[in-house]
């Protein structure tokens, strides 16, 4: 199982991505691009942009918000789908938020349809 933002994590995910066939982007997401920096267990940072609802490594030009967590709350929030980490890191200080926060807001509504659900429980029994 590849351990969340490797090389093998990413590319599980194009791979899961493609089986699953295309899907429709809940409309929150489309045209959205959010620049992550994860800070990550060995003291390093990385970089991840989420653009219309996909990952890719590094960081995307440009992007109107820009999000400074810790590496494990990435994980309870993009792949356990725990919103409620989200908050309680914002909360306590441990997630930053600089840019257009309304932007942000909005994808709490965001319900996926059936075959993004399917891809993200994919990636959620496939990551370490």
């Amino acid at each position: 199982m590849p351990t969340f933002l490797s090389d093998e994590w990413f590319g599980r995910v194009r791979e899961l991505k493609d089986q699953v066939g295309p899907f429709d982007v809940p409309a929150p997401y489309q045209g959205l691009t959010i620049n992550l920096q994860i800070a990550k267990p060995d003291g390093s940072t990385q970089a991840v942009s989420l653009a219309n609802g996909s990952f890719a490594p590094g960081a995307t030009d440009g992007a109107p918000v820009t999000v400074s967590l810790p590496a494990d709350v990435a994980k309870k929030v993009f792949v356990e789908g725990d919103a409620q980490a989200g908050a309680q890191a914002f909360v306590s200080g441990q997630m930053r938020i600089e840019g257009d926060v309304a932007r942000l807001a909005a994808l709490q509504h965001a319900q996926p349809n059936d075959k993004l659900r399917e891809l993200l429980d994919g990636i959620k029994l496939a990551t370490d």
